[in-house]
């Protein structure tokens, strides 16, 4: 249902049961799929694709050009997964040749003033607070937590499951499962509350915390660890994503609080 004050450009393609309130602007090229609703005073430029039961709230911009100065005019995409919520003022910018898309996940609830930038890809069920902000090509995985007015470098990665706390300038890679707080942005544990609130066992959690020990708190270099970590815990895809984050890592992990 349009109301007669939105401007929707007849080559936008809008499913069923899809609500667009007055003074929202559709752009060209822009895809909204069903039972989605799209708020007052939101823009949605070229090359969106917005998925099924999205909720779009007053003041979004989304699919805008990327700040970025190498940016020259390619045809790219921004993605938005099914259910995930964009709360008011959200800015999510459009990717560019690097990896031809943004991309949010499903049912991600993204709160007021946040901004994801270019080729960010983040995962399903993530929760970014207010004011957080992605700079670009940044990765972040499924589960993940942002408390308010994080900040994260360009590039980074940051893995499943992790939480980083209120006003964190994330410029190392945060592996999954855990907590990453103080300044410069340490490891402060894992992030048990919320392993058990997604059924996580105690066990699994256990398990989590004796790997996280060899890497953090037994005074080994990252390789070594690694090594150690890969010898004697028995392979589990969590330990198997938590080898494959630190091997992949291309900005490096953060450290240990007692690096610091």
């Amino acid at each position: 249902m349009n109301q007669p004050l939105a401007y929707v450009h007849p080559g936008a393609k809008i499913a069923k049961n899809v609500v667009i309130e007055p003074f929202s602007v559709i752009h060209n090229n822009v895809e909204i799929g069903e039972g989605s609703w799209i708020g007052p005073h939101v823009t949605i430029m070229e090359g969106a694709r917005i998925g099924k039961n999205v909720n779009i709230f007053p003041g979004a911009v989304i699919s805008a050009v990327p700040q970025d100065l190498k940016y020259q005019d390619e045809d790219t995409l921004t993605i938005i997964g099914d259910g995930t919520t964009l709360r008011e003022c959200v800015t999510v910018n459009k990717g560019t040749n690097d990896r031809m898309k943004t991309q949010i996940g499903k049912n991600c609830w993204i709160m007021a003033y946040c901004h994801i930038a270019h080729d960010c890809i983040v995962g399903d069920n993530c929760v970014f607070s207010n004011n957080s902000t992605l700079a670009g090509h940044i990765t972040v995985g499924d589960h993940v937590v942002l408390a308010g007015m994080a900040a994260v470098q360009q590039f980074c990665s940051i893995g499943s499951h992790a939480f980083v706390t209120g006003g964190s300038l994330v410029r190392k890679d945060v592996p999954p499962y855990v907590k990453a707080g103080r300044e410069p942005l340490s490891y402060v544990g894992i992030n048990s509350v919320g392993l058990r609130r997604r059924g996580f066992t105690t066990d699994k959690i256990r398990e989590i915390q004796n790997i996280y020990r060899i890497l953090y708190q037994q005074n080994y270099n990252n390789s070594q660890a690694a090594s150690i970590i890969e010898a004697e815990m028995a392979a589990t895809p969590e330990r198997d994503d938590i080898l494959e984050f630190i091997k992949g890592s291309q900005r490096g992990i953060m450290k240990g609080y007692f690096s610091n």
